[in-house]
């Protein structure tokens, strides 16, 4: 690794003194629920914790991958034959290992997105690849039927989660509701809306976040539905919005960092994008454009998109 920053990617040689001192002769202690360890020498692997590691990874990976690497959005393995697949996996795999990395045959899976005819399999080196359903990529789950319900419900369990690493303080009958809520919008709503804005929601998956989001607040101000307190009154003593004018409101922030990047990004490419082929009998799939365009016609919304717009002009 050291060698790649000193070589290809011309880092000064006392930064790379620097990062080897780091790492040489590093010790450190494991922390259990008896205590600690005693002190143990760190001789392969990434300090746990440290920014410095994934972004020397990074930069190795980088260099590794020079050769192989596509324009976007084809840097993932992506192509329309299995034979394709097996020759980009093939390329990939010879890049790495003849500089001494290795690619796991048991961990490489792939994912078919819209299959029609499910004959055929992906091999490395003659050993079979594991096909799955959904994997996750960058955080978000990626399903091969186009769907989003595995993303969603997932929000909802990280919405849980973070519910119950501040349940102590939402629960606490000496704080007021407007603290709790201040606490729910800081911690827990960021959990449940992490890459939404990429998603298109049905009404379905709406309710879905709305109910979960109402039952958390609920637990927090201490009442139940036996106690026949509407929803309305329970976002108002906490101050806490509609679950779908947030989703919204991230939704057409993310749209308008698109639009006021070049036309070369990926981003702006990927909305214009064009795809082949003739699609299948019945409803169309729900779309980002299809979302796009509701959010548009909602007054509110627009209101408030054109008064963002006259203060950023004016400022």
């Amino acid at each position: 690794m050291l060698i790649i920053l000193y070589e290809e990617v011309r880092v000064a040689e006392k930064y790379v003194r620097v990062v080897q001192d780091m790492y040489e002769r590093s010790r450190t202690v494991m922390r259990c629920a008896v205590g600690q360890t005693e002190e143990f020498n760190v001789e392969v692997g990434l300090h746990q914790g440290s920014a410095l590691s994934p972004f020397l990874f990074a930069i190795v990976m980088d260099q590794l991958s020079e050769e192989v690497r596509q324009e976007s959005p084809w840097t993932m393995i992506c192509s329309e034959s299995r034979e394709q697949v097996e020759e980009n996996l093939e390329r990939w795999r010879f890049a790495l290992e003849r500089r001494g990395m290795k690619v796991s045959r048991s961990k490489t899976e792939y994912m078919c997105v819209n299959e029609r005819e499910g004959s055929g399999t992906v091999r490395l080196q003659g050993e079979e690849v594991k096909k799955v359903q959904e994997f996750k990529y960058l955080g978000s789950t990626v399903q091969s039927n186009g769907e989003c319900g595995k993303e969603v419900k997932k929000r909802v369990q990280a919405g849980w989660n973070g519910w119950r690493k501040v349940s102590g303080v939402l629960c606490d009958r000496k704080i007021s509701a407007r603290i709790k809520g201040k606490v729910y919008r800081t911690v827990v709503r960021p959990a449940m809306l992490y890459g939404l804005e990429t998603v298109s929601l049905r009404k379905r998956q709406e309710s879905e976040l709305e109910v979960a989001e109402l039952k958390m607040l609920r637990f927090s101000l201490g009442v139940t539905r036996l106690d026949r307190i509407r929803n309305e009154y329970i976002r108002g003593t906490a101050h806490v919005g509609h679950m779908g004018d947030k989703v919204r409101e991230t939704r057409l922030r993310w749209f308008g960092h698109v639009q006021r990047r070049e036309s070369e990004y990926i981003g702006r490419r990927m909305l214009d994008m064009e795809l082949p082929g003739r699609r299948q009998r019945g409803r169309p799939k729900r779309r980002s454009d299809d979302d796009d365009d509701d959010d548009d016609n909602d007054d509110d919304i627009v209101s408030g998109m054109r008064m963002a717009q006259y203060i950023t002009h004016q400022w």
